[in-house]
């Protein structure tokens, strides 16, 4: 839950807060995604990429389209894995087509079943999206 500030650090490694890592010796899956038509990555724990992946088996499109939609997930995502320093590295590759620079600023943002790495400046810009008016707060939780 929430979002914090970080800084990403020479290396293209970012510290995970310690509630957020998956425990030892599980991996996470680093999915190149976009969110409001801005580039962010993804941190899904092996169950959200699971759940990911049975959501399409369930679906009611067609096989061909299943097994498209399940390379299309496969193809964007990077196994990866936290340190024993609780750093998580995001190849820089990966960093840059989010925007993120090497000693950038960056946010670590969760939402729900995953987290969320932000370039500052693009987090920022999801901010003013997805903070609601008091009109659009119909259900009065925000």
């Amino acid at each position: 839950m929430g979002y914090t500030p970080y800084k990403m650090d020479p290396k293209y490694r970012v510290s995970i807060p310690t509630a957020w890592r998956p425990a030892a010796g599980e991996v996470l899956f680093l999915l190149s995604s976009k969110t409001h038509g801005m580039p962010v990555i993804k941190v899904l724990s092996e169950k959200a990429y699971q759940e990911r992946r049975d959501i399409v088996k369930n679906s009611e499109l067609t096989p061909a389209k299943k097994t498209a939609k399940l390379g299309q997930l496969s193809m964007l995502c990077r196994v990866a894995s936290v340190n024993d320093q609780g750093k998580l590295l995001v190849p820089k590759d990966l960093s840059e087509a989010a925007g993120i620079a090497s000693e950038s600023e960056v946010v670590l943002a969760g939402r729900d079943l995953h987290f969320e790495v932000w370039s500052k400046e693009n987090h920022l810009q999801v901010l003013e999206i997805e903070m609601p008016s008091d009109e659009e707060d119909d259900l009065g939780i925000l």
